[in-house]
């Protein structure tokens, strides 16, 4: 190992001067006959000689790493210097790395096991936590459970040392199992409350859990998804999760994770879609795919997530294209049949966004999409019949085909019943689409994007 006696290289903060003269420390020189010297202003070259060599060397080593940092940990550990409130984690660094420092130096001189002494204490001083400062380890997560976190009941200043803690054992040098711990209370915290949400967003949680989507193991994965959902539902901390850059390991999520953690990535996605931005990043990062297939073989839940999803991101052009390539329409004509649950007219929504491109509309014809919407014009609840007149309208509006094809299923009786029963708006589109297809029983090629006269007093 070089010896680092005599060495010419100024620490950071030295000044040039010290640099240029580096004194050797002479053998019975204590660490108070230093301090006391360093009191005595610094000399640079063009300044008056000194009057003694040992002073002058005294001055020079004001600027010395060592004498810096002793003042530094001097300073964490005094008694009322807030950086041994607010930094203690820092300061255990510091003295730590002091302490390596100094046997370094012991191990190269005879003179410095002085050196070494004062940091013994220094670093002693400032790695004993003061009785003010918050001690993390004496929150108990698991209280977390059965704790009431209701505004009156838990107000933040009870919350936070829970929120710290957690933040905590979310660091990579924790172990596995605390790490999973730890995203799960998060999860837990960010359910309830806005504030606390808020709170959990600027408290450094956001970038520890992001490392947590891609773990192995599966509870710490989906805890890890359903915490950054949670904390995604403040719209202050979108921006934060996109930042940390969690879009992708959220399509991982929703590729490799639970049934529990697909859903629920998949709702974390529809939330960071609300910056308009993400929405093509997302389509980009992969999204597309995996969401189709949580279309064909999720649970009733996931398969609306993925629907919902589905339609925010496909506002954007090119997941259009990307929806219509991954087999989305065919999961999605298969839904039309699926009554009552919910997901037949969230399927018919997204249709009619994908019938608004050219390879969107064949996809549709060819999957049999025409007779499933119009049977259900035929049959249908009321809800169901007037979504899936807005399907078919997006499909004829600049489709003549597709014209010909709806009169060929015999759609024009149930659409002339709609016209007379349904609901406002129901009405005036179902009389759109009747104004379309006259044009085409009477050989127009044009599409019209009026409705017939006898809509025209109907509201919007």
């Amino acid at each position: 190992m070089v010896s680092l006696a005599g060495s010419q290289i100024p620490s950071p903060g030295q000044s040039p001067c010290a640099a240029s003269a580096r004194p050797q420390r002479r053998m019975g020189e204590t660490m108070r006959t230093i301090r006391s010297a360093l009191m005595q202003p610094d000399s640079c070259p063009g300044s008056p000689p000194a009057a003694d060599a040992a002073d002058s060397d005294m001055e020079n080593l004001t600027d010395s790493v060592i004498d810096f940092h002793l003042s530094e940990l001097a300073a964490t550990a005094g008694p009322a210097h807030p950086a041994a409130v607010a930094k203690s984690s820092s300061a255990n660094a510091a003295a730590t790395e002091m302490l390596e420092l100094s046997r370094d130096f012991s191990d190269y001189s005879s003179f410095n096991s002085d050196i070494s002494g004062e940091l013994q204490r220094l670093a002693a001083a400032a790695a004993t936590p003061r009785s003010d400062a918050p001690v993390l380890g004496a929150v108990d997560l698991n209280d977390l459970e059965s704790m009431d976190l209701s505004v009156d009941a838990a107000p933040l200043e009870r919350v936070e040392p829970f929120v710290l803690a957690c933040v905590q054992a979310l660091g990579p040098e924790v172990a596995p199992d605390a790490r999973r711990t730890a995203a799960a209370r998060i999860r837990l915290l960010a359910k309830h409350r806005s504030d606390i949400r808020e709170l959990i967003g600027v408290s450094g949680a956001i970038p520890a859990l992001v490392p947590l989507l891609r773990s192995t193991d599966p509870v710490t994965q989906e805890n890890a998804v359903t915490a950054l959902l949670n904390l995604s539902l403040e719209e202050r901390n979108r921006s934060a999760i996109t930042a940390a850059g969690a879009i992708k390991p959220l399509v991982y999520a929703l590729r490799t994770g639970t049934a529990s953690a697909k859903q629920n990535a998949a709702c974390a996605l529809l939330s960071l879609s609300g910056i308009e931005e993400n929405r093509a990043t997302i389509g980009a990062c992969g999204a597309i795919p995996p969401l189709v297939a949580l279309l064909s073989a999720g649970s009733t839940r996931g398969k609306k997530d993925a629907l919902t999803t589905l339609y925010r991101l496909c506002s954007a052009h090119r997941n259009k294209e990307r929806a219509v390539s991954a087999g989305a329409v065919v999961p999605l004509v298969h839904l039309i049949g699926e009554r009552g649950s919910g997901t037949s007219e969230k399927a018919m929504v997204v249709l009619a966004s994908l019938a608004g491109i050219d390879e969107g509309r064949d996809a549709v014809v060819e999957a049999g999409g025409i007779p499933a919407l119009v049977e259900t014009i035929e049959d249908g609840p009321a809800r169901e019949r007037e979504f899936a007149v807005v399907a078919l309208l997006q499909l004829c509006s600049e489709s003549p085909r597709n014209r010909a094809l709806l009169v060929r299923e015999g759609t024009i009786p149930p659409l002339v019943a709609l016209s007379q029963s349904g609901s406002a708006r129901a009405k005036h589109k179902a009389e759109t689409l009747l104004g379309y297809l006259r044009e085409q029983r009477q050989g127009g090629g044009g599409c019209r994007v009026e409705p017939v006269a006898a809509a025209t007093s109907l509201a919007r």
